[in-house]
């Protein structure tokens, strides 16, 4: 492996994490069997990524906000994602990693104009969680 893969892993969990579906876990999980690289760097690249992309859904739902005002949700995903952030606030985003309902999270919580800092902190907390829960199965 080179440090390609890395930048793989990185690519792989920041598109994960937008609104397109990624392969990240499968990645992480094979590059944590291969041993190549510390188990920490796995997960703080894969965190890193998925992060980057959760805030990237964040803005895009901030930047929508400005020329859409906040109106109730349409999809059902969105629905359960508003209930949640207007019932819990920021600490809800520590559920971003999960399918179908994380990126709603993201972009409305952007949408609402939660704290930045804030928002990313909590993203990145649930997504290091998981890619380490996941390194952890694997190895």
């Amino acid at each position: 492996m080179t440090d390609l893969s890395l930048w793989g892993l990185f690519a792989s969990s920041f598109i994960s994490s937008t609104l397109l579906p990624g392969g990240s876990e499968v990645l992480l999980g094979y590059l944590a069997v291969e041993k190549v690289y510390p188990a920490m760097t796995l997960i703080l690249t894969a965190a890193a990524g998925n992060t980057l992309g959760g805030m990237v859904t964040f803005a895009l739902g901030w930047l929508g906000g400005l020329k859409w005002p906040v109106k109730p949700a349409e999809k059902p995903s969105q629905q359960r994602a508003m209930t949640l952030l207007q019932r819990y606030g920021v600490v809800v985003l520590l559920l971003s990693w999960l399918p179908v309902i994380g990126d709603p999270l993201c972009l409305i919580a952007g949408w609402l104009r939660f704290n930045p800092v804030l928002a990313c902190l909590f993203i990145l907390s649930g997504k290091a969680v998981r890619y380490l829960l996941i390194v952890v199965a694997v190895t």
